[in-house]
């Protein structure tokens, strides 16, 4: 069991506190948007030093560390199915303002993108390349704070509905798209006529547009509050974007602290507000079309959308034992669970098995494993090797924990 220091994201759209508050350190007034656990190469986690790291085999980064023991370290199961590699990441994200409109590709899509552009002779650090690796990435949230996001398409009738009281020329396009397709091919051609260069309103439209969310919105006429505020929010970090349009296309979607979002490949979102922690596929893999100064590439993010209208998935919690609850989604790379302990439960056991990262969250607890114990303070985090296999709870906190299923 090794102690961890995040890879530190500073991302533009990153909070300058919440993390620094989180984790009890103090900011420098510095966008901190993500802390990174884990052993991507785009955000490689240290490993703090411990008691065995004298001399010049010490690994500096759990990358390094798995490298050189990964059968101890991964277990053969994770070993035979992912290679000799970390199969997840876990985050704890900061926005303070609308993440980029985006999409993540599926693993076969991935792999062929990562080929081609690897082929071409684009770097890996490059700011023309879209594939940082061959991997998907879906990905599950959930709110330490109230947590705003939009998430998949809402069914055509429903845009019809939030768009019928505007009357601004790009809302009457929009809505008179959806008149004649009211299916999710007419979805597609609204999206895709938002984001496109060719047929993208301009930022003399997206302003008319605001002006009148904002109109009704103040009035209390909206027949979608929050897909308004939604639209103001983006409006005002990123004046003029399609992408701002785009987002009443989406489900609203409000998370309160200890509930969840799963975004599958091919589910476009945008994370608007919030802290929350992430686990995901070990993937850097995102694909934009607005609400971002990183790169954009239209074509690509539209040939791994998924249109279909269905409404966010948000898993329920799987109570497995006392003080602990699971979390599970429809992928073989991770799975999200939550332990709380209080003393008079004496000592827990923290459900799981294979290599872990265990997080506090709130409170103080010791973890303990067959190498011996350390306590974990909010905001600290631990690797947990899969030869290490029973780990125990004691004290008083909440613990979020991501291994492999």
């Amino acid at each position: 069991m090794r102690r961890l220091d995040p890879a530190r994201q500073r991302y533009d759209w990153g909070s300058t506190t919440a993390i620094p508050d989180f984790i009890g350190i103090a900011g420098d007034g510095e966008p901190w948007a993500e802390a990174w656990y884990g052993a991507h190469p785009a955000g490689p986690t240290r490993v703090l030093p411990g008691p065995d790291d004298a001399g010049p085999g010490a690994a500096p980064t759990l990358a390094a560390m798995l490298d050189r023991d990964p059968q101890r370290l991964l277990g053969e199961d994770v070993i035979r199915r992912f290679g000799a590699q970390l199969p997840f990441l876990l985050k704890i994200i900061a926005p303070r303002q609308a993440l980029s409109l985006q999409v993540h590709p599926s693993l076969e899509q991935a792999m062929e993108g990562y080929a081609l552009e690897s082929a071409s002779g684009i770097p890996l650090d490059s700011a023309e390349r879209n594939y940082k690796d061959p991997n998907h990435k879906p990905e599950m949230v959930m709110a330490l704070t109230r947590f705003d996001a939009v998430a998949g398409f809402r069914a055509p009738r429903r845009v019809a509905e939030v768009l019928g009281e505007l009357h601004s020329p790009l809302a009457r396009r929009m809505r008179r798209t959806l008149r004649l397709n009211p299916t999710r091919f007419g979805i597609r051609q609204v999206f895709t006529d938002l984001v496109s260069h060719a047929t993208r309103p301009t930022a003399e439209e997206i302003d008319s547009l605001v002006l009148e969310i904002a109109a009704r919105h103040e009035a209390g006429a909206s027949p979608s509050p929050r897909a308004d505020a939604n639209a103001l929010e983006m409006a005002r970090t990123f004046p003029g974007d399609p992408g701002v349009a785009a987002g009443l296309l989406l489900n609203p979607v409000t998370l309160h602290p200890g509930e969840v979002l799963f975004a599958p490949a091919g589910c476009v979102h945008a994370y608007i507000s919030g802290l929350g922690v992430e686990v995901m596929a070990s993937s850097d893999n995102v694909l934009r079309a607005g609400l971002t100064t990183k790169r954009i590439d239209v074509p690509e993010m539209l040939a791994c959308v998924d249109y279909v209208a269905a409404p966010p998935v948000r898993p329920a919690p799987e109570y497995l034992a006392h003080g602990t609850r699971a979390y599970y989604a429809p992928v073989d790379d991770f799975e999200l669970m939550v332990t709380s302990v209080a003393p008079q439960d004496g000592s827990l056991t923290i459900p799981g098995r294979g290599p872990r990262i265990i997080l506090a969250v709130e409170g103080a607890a010791v973890l303990s494993t067959s190498e011996g114990g350390l306590e974990l303070a909010q905001g600290q985090a631990v690797f947990v090797g899969a030869h290490e296999r029973l780990v125990t709870a004691s004290g008083h906190g909440t613990l979020i924990q991501a291994d492999v299923p």
